[in-house]
This record gives structure tokens, sequence and C-alpha cells, in this order.
């Protein structure tokens, strides 16, 4: 059975940066889309950014983090990172991992203005 560890989560200020990590375990290197979603209080779930499989170089990311954050996967395909730069308080959720129809628990991303 396929698990998803997110790791990295914290409180920082605006403007700063954190790295979160996924890191999957239950499967052999594999050829799915590696998805960051974030969620705040009293609001949906939002797509954050995501990183093909076999194709590491293509990415997609919401709008409302295009040119801060950046996500990256390694060559074992095992692990997704998400890079958060110039971070607003906006920012502030829970942030998961998704991968096929395979959820992480979540880490929590406070940003204080």
């Amino acid at each position: 059975q396929v698990q998803l560890v997110e790791s990295g989560g914290g409180s920082v200020q605006a403007g700063s940066s954190l790295t979160l990590t996924c890191t999957a375990s239950g499967r052999t290197a594999g050829s799915y889309t590696m998805a960051w979603y974030r969620q705040a209080p009293g609001k949906e779930r939002e797509f954050v950014a995501a990183v093909q499989g076999r194709r590491r170089n293509v990415t997609e990311y919401g709008d409302s983090v295009k040119g801060r954050f950046t996500i990256s996967r390694d060559h074992t395909e095992m692990t997704a990172y998400l890079q958060m730069n110039s971070m607003k308080p906006d920012d502030t959720a829970i942030y998961y991992c998704g991968e096929n129809t395979c959820w992480g628990q979540g880490t929590q991303v406070t940003v204080s203005s």
C-alpha cells in the first residue's frame, strides 16, 4: 500500500522561505504525477503545484504561487519537494501531498506578517 509522508512545515515570517518534502513508500519508482495541495481554515482545498512522473521537468502551478514556489522530484521518483519563497500570510495552510488516489497526512505551514 502506497503511503505519502510530508515534512518540513513550520512557522515563518512573511518574506521567508521554506521547503516541504513528500516521501513515498510502498511502491517502486512510479510514473504518477505527484502534487501539492493546501487547505486553509474555512476554505476549500487548493491546488498548489504538480510534477509529472517520468518527465520531472514538466510542472504546473496554481496562480497564487506562480513565480514564488518551485516543485521538483528526485531521480528515484520517490520524493517530491516544494520550495516556497517570498512567503505571504495567505500561504498559511495545511499542505498535502497527493499521488493518484493517495494523500499524506498534511503538514502545517504558518506565515506571520
